[in-house]
Order: structure tokens, then sequence, then C-alpha cells
């Protein structure tokens, strides 16, 4: 019998039901149960990674400790676990195809002719165990991306038949997720397109186990009748999944279901421990019953899709319940501000974050927001691009560096205040070779920040090409723009601050990457408290 239990998380009838969720929520639960739990991403497009991808194509990259640009689902593996990702926990099939090829470059398949079976799948099941076999879990979930029936997927589909068999059906399991449409003309709920799917799942030599109902509505128990009765499953492992409140609502709504207590049963896995889900509760409990309420402005480039900024937005709903504030977070187009505009945009604002980006489209926008920040003492708090923004607009605007510049946006500029890292200069590739992942940080004793993190010596994830210019450290220091974190090793500045204003702060680094239920990040939380502090002076003074 294998060590390390398998359950594979696949989607039908329509892509956007909620896999990551859904696998997040069940990983949530059998962990509150004891187990150690870890769930990857199987990606179906070819990019070997999300790095090169537009936000409007694909949602933000999230980046891991050890510097992988993985699906933005990891980013909720890791919030509901409070358990580190890896380069291991998501493959797309870019990078199998790229493994295969190499291998067969390297004569490793013995002049035999490669092939989707039994190469591509053989890659594809040695990538799916490789945390499994680290010992480090008793459980690995594995979500498939896209939909049963897409092209891409088949692959996939049919490494997971494989593994099953070869597994057997105590150490692996098929959770399938499927849409029942509520249809408004006949009042009624529809289980058609969920036999389609079951059916076309099956085809492909794969029988769901557990099948989960993305729903609007509760789930008759004639209907749930009918689902299992054609869907091949037990009663009981027809899952409702209602539409809720707030993602975190899941794992509560899963454990109704009993979809922790069916899934250890298939997998002959002990369900006597009660889920200790105390913590989660109280989260929840803060998060749905604030007693005061802030308004921050998100200042970003990508603001059409929410899913672009989708750590940051789930890192203030964490630093709002820690501190039992509603965070109501107004996106707001960089492109969109302009001198005339700042009043009416953000002058309401109690908060403004300046969030990350490539490029040079709407840069001026967040200067004239940093700018408005920082004369007016409204809370500030930018993040990579929008560090490096805070760094231009002071010299620009308080130093008398009119033309200072980053030279990613003008290649040429006389007074790069940011520039290309050294490191980066002779790098022509665009994917993967960013400075990425985790690295030290030394902070200042005393500092806006040492005080948030309540330590010095930190270590936060990068994603960036470009950094502080140091030639121009001395200037800015003595004009009252603090270097407050530096990497020990480089001298890199990761961390600026204004010591005379309320609440001024910059990052080189990715916070919202680190921030999870069970722990928020401290400096959303300091800057979520700044923002409160602040309306309460205004409100005082009005």
């Amino acid at each position: 019998m294998a060590n390390t239990k398998y359950i594979f998380v696949t989607g039908g009838v329509s892509s956007s039901l909620g896999k990551g969720i859904i696998a997040a929520s069940l990983a949530k639960l059998l962990q509150a149960r004891g187990y150690r739990v870890t769930i990857q991403k199987l990606d179906p497009y070819i990019n070997i990674d999300p790095g090169t991808l537009n936000p409007y194509e694909h949602g933000e990259c999230y980046v891991t400790n050890d510097g992988a640009e993985t699906d933005l689902d990891l980013g909720h593996y890791e919030r509901f676990l409070n358990v580190a990702t890896s380069q291991a926990n998501n493959v797309t099939t870019g990078r199998i195809y790229l493994s295969v090829i190499e291998k067969e470059r390297r004569g490793e398949f013995l002049g035999k002719t490669v092939q989707v079976i039994p190469h591509i799948t053989n890659e594809i099941k040695e990538r799916i165990q490789i945390l499994g076999n680290s010992s480090d879990y008793d459980i690995v979930l594995t979500e498939i991306g896209g939909t049963v029936g897409d092209i891409e997927s088949l692959p996939y589909i049919e490494a997971v038949r494989q593994l099953k068999w070869e597994l057997g059906d105590e150490n692996a399991l098929v959770i399938h997720l499927t849409l029942v449409p509520f249809l408004a003309a006949a009042g009624e709920l529809k289980t058609k397109p969920t036999q389609h799917s079951v059916k076309l799942l099956m085809e492909s030599g794969v029988r769901a186990d557990i099948l989960v109902c993305r729903t609007e509505y509760h789930l008759s128990d004639d209907l749930r009748t009918k689902l299992a009765l054609f869907c091949n499953v037990k009663k009981e492992a027809v899952i409702e999944s209602i539409d809720a409140s707030t993602i975190y609502d899941v794992p509560n709504l899963m454990l109704e279901e009993g979809l922790d207590t069916i899934t250890l049963e298939k997998l002959n896995l002990s369900a006597k421990t009660i889920p200790d889900l105390k913590q989660w509760n109280q989260f929840i409990q803060r998060h749905k019953n604030p007693k005061q309420e802030v308004t921050i402005g998100l200042i970003g480039k990508y603001v059409e899709l929410q899913d672009s900024y989708k750590s940051i937005l789930e890192s203030f709903i964490h630093a709002g319940a820690e501190k039992e504030i509603k965070v109501k977070v107004i996106p707001i187009h960089s492109e969109h501000i302009h001198p005339h505009t700042l009043e009416s945009k953000i002058g309401h604002l109690d908060g403004i974050l300046v969030a990350p980006g490539f490029g040079e489209r709407g840069i001026e926008g967040k200067i004239e927001a940093v700018k408005y920040a920082r004369e007016h003492n409204i809370p500030f708090f930018g993040i990579c691009l929008g560090m490096q923004m805070a760094v231009i607009e002071f010299a620009r605007n308080v130093l008398g560096i009119h033309d200072a510049n980053s030279t990613e946006m003008v290649s040429n500029t006389k007074n790069p205040v940011i520039d290309l890292m050294e490191d980066q200069k002779k790098i022509t590739d665009k994917g993967g070779t960013m400075r990425l992942g985790a690295w030290d940080c030394k902070l200042t004793p005393g500092s806006l920040v040492a005080k948030a993190y309540k330590k010095e010596n930190i270590q936060e994830r990068h994603r960036h090409r470009y950094e502080y210019n140091n030639t121009y450290k001395s200037q800015l220091e003595n004009a009252g723009f603090k270097a407050t974190g530096v990497n020990p090793e480089t001298g890199l500045v990761e961390v600026i601050e204004i010591p005379s204003h309320p609440w001024f702060v910059g990052v080189q680094y990715h916070p919202e990457f680190k921030s999870t239920v069970a722990s928020p990040h401290p400096l959303f939380v300091a800057f979520v408290q700044a923002a409160y502090d602040f309306k309460n002076k205004k409100n005082t003074k009005n």
C-alpha cells in the first residue's frame, strides 16, 4: 500500500467554477483533522509558466519562496493551509513537453519514437508524485486546470486514469466539480449538463468517485438521488456547493456536506478526529462582524480584472479581520489620474496603495497619486513598482531632479533613480529570469517596518528586474527619504520610508504573497491601522 494518498480534482460543464477553492477547502478540512496535506495545480497551457502572461490574460502571477512563477490558485492553497508551496506545486504542459524534449535530445529514450503515451503521461505522473514521494505529506491534492473534454487536458486525464489503476482505489480518488444550472424559464435545476460531463470523463476511462455540484439553489433529495444513479456515484458522494458570500465560508459548507468524511472513507483513512476549525472560524467571525470601516484606493494598471491583484485584495481581508475593520478597496485606474482629477479620485480615501506592474502605461498617474499621498499625509503603501514610483516622485518634487525616472520607462534617462539590476543587463530571455523568490532583508531598528514586523531580519518574495539606484541614496536620505530595509549581501534597498509622514512605506518585494488567514501580513495590518487612525483624525477635525 502506498504511503501517500492522491486526490484529483477535475472540472466539467464550465470553467471558473472554483476547483481551486474546493481543493483548498477540502485540504483545509483534512489538515484540520491532523493530516499533512499539500495541493498542486496542473495547467494545460503550453507556456512554461505564467511569468510572461499579461495579467488580463491570466490574473496575477503568484511567486513561491523558491522563485517559481505560478498560477494564482497556489495563493489560495497557501492562504487556506498556511503552508508554503514550491516549484513542484505548479506544472504546465509547456514544462512537461520541455522536459520530455530535453530527455529526447539527451538520448534517454534509446531511439524510441517519443509519444504522448507513454512519454508525456509518464512525465505527468512523475510530476504528480514528486510531492508524495517526499514523505512530507499524507495526502496530495491535484487540481487539473481546464474542463473535461478540452483537447489540452486529455494527457492529464489519461495520466490520472493510469495512476488510479496503478495505485488502487484506496490510494487515489477523483472528485469531479460540475455545474447544476437553474433555468428560470423552467423554474428548476437541471442535471443534464452534469450527466454529460461525467459521461465525457468516463469515456476517457476515469470514473468520478465524488461529485461536487456548484449551484445557486439547494439540491433536493430527489435530485441528489437522480445524480447518484445517472452519474454512478453513491448518494452521499453527491456534494452540494452552493454559492457563498465569501470563499472562506466554503470549508464549513463542505464540512456540513461531509466532503471530508466521504473522502477519508474512500481512501480508507481514519475520520475519528473532528476537524479543528476554531482559529478559522474566529477569523470568519471577525471578518463578517467588523467594528469599523476604512476606504483604501488601489491604484493600478489592471484594475478591470480583480484577479490581477488577487493576493493584495485577500491580504486586506486578512488584515481587516485581524483589526476588526472592514477594508473597502476602491480600484482606481492609474491612467485616469491627472492633476485636475486627483481631488475627486483620491481625496476622500483613508489610505492609498500603489500596486505592482510592468511598463510605462499609467506611470504618471501613479506618480501623481504618490505625490498627493505624501503632501496630504494620507497613509501610503507602495509595492514593487509602487515603491519605485515613490522614489521617482520624491526625486522629482523634493530633490528637484525633474527628469528623474526609471530606465524601464526611459532607457536613456539622465537621472535613473531606478535602474536595471546589474545582473539583468546581459539577460535577453523574458521568462523566469527576473529576481524571483525569497530574499533576506535587514530592517532599521525603530523604523515603521521594524515595528510592524516586530523583528529586524525578514525574508520576503520578489519579482522584479529594476531596483533603487544607490547612487542617489545619500541625496534622498539627506532630504528625509530613508532606506529602512536593505539586502545584507547586495546592499539593494528593499524598503523606503518618510519618517516625517504619519505612514509612508514602499517595499521592493511582494508582501501580499505571504499573507494567510492564520498569519495576516504585518505590513498590511499596520497599513490598515494607519488608515483607520488617519480617518479618525480627519473626522475629529471635521
